[in-house]
């Protein structure tokens, strides 16, 4: 796999602010493997249209997805080193970012800061998963504490891989949570709203 040819569909160019970018971009490098088998998988997509900057990632296993708003002076999509890209943005000023793509290379500008990043080859990146329409609705400080009260149950033993997670039953309007090491077991049961009565 050549990662040295890069197609572009645009000269893609945005301005957005540091923060939005910089967490943004943190958000989704997390889920990028730290080996990649391919190497374009430790990348991120950056794709501007007129609904504003998305930026993802993938590696066949794990998506991520984000979208921050960003004045998109020309649209396009490119693909970057996720990791170097999280390292740059994390310690820009707090100043606008401009972004601008140049051929085979990124040109980043932060006030007096200037980095120029390679890209990768964007054919070669997957194509996203489409994700499942949404069948329910519960509050995320609600699901994170629940998670939070049933993993202290779940198994560290990776020799009983099916302990180590939690189980998440969805009934009607009821989303119980469970998890074990064969010598703890912690349940907790929630309601949320459904879409669909099924």
């Amino acid at each position: 796999m050549d990662v040295a040819t890069t197609t572009v569909d645009s000269d893609l160019k945005f301005r957005l602010v540091r923060e939005d970018f910089a967490e943004a971009v943190a958000w989704v490098a997390r889920s990028l493997p730290s080996r990649p088998t391919i190497p374009v998988l430790a990348g991120l997509l950056l794709t501007g249209s007129e609904d504003g900057l998305t930026i993802s990632g993938f590696d066949y296993e794990i998506s991520a997805e984000v979208q921050v708003p960003a004045e998109i002076a020309s649209p396009g999509s490119v693909l970057v080193s996720g990791r170097l890209l999280s390292d740059i943005t994390r310690s820009l000023p707090a100043k606008p970012v401009d972004v601008t793509v140049e051929g085979r290379r990124v040109s980043l500008t932060c006030g007096s800061a200037r980095f120029s990043l390679p890209t990768l080859a964007v054919e070669d990146y997957p194509t996203l998963p489409t994700l499942p329409e949404e069948t329910g609705v519960i509050s995320a400080d609600l699901f994170a504490e629940a998670i939070g009260q049933v993993a202290v149950a779940a198994g560290k033993d990776d020799t009983l891989p099916m302990l180590t997670g939690i189980r998440v039953e969805i009934s009607g309007d009821t989303v119980v949570l469970a998890a074990t090491d064969r010598f703890r077991l912690a349940v907790r049961e929630l309601t949320w709203s459904t879409s669909s009565p099924s």
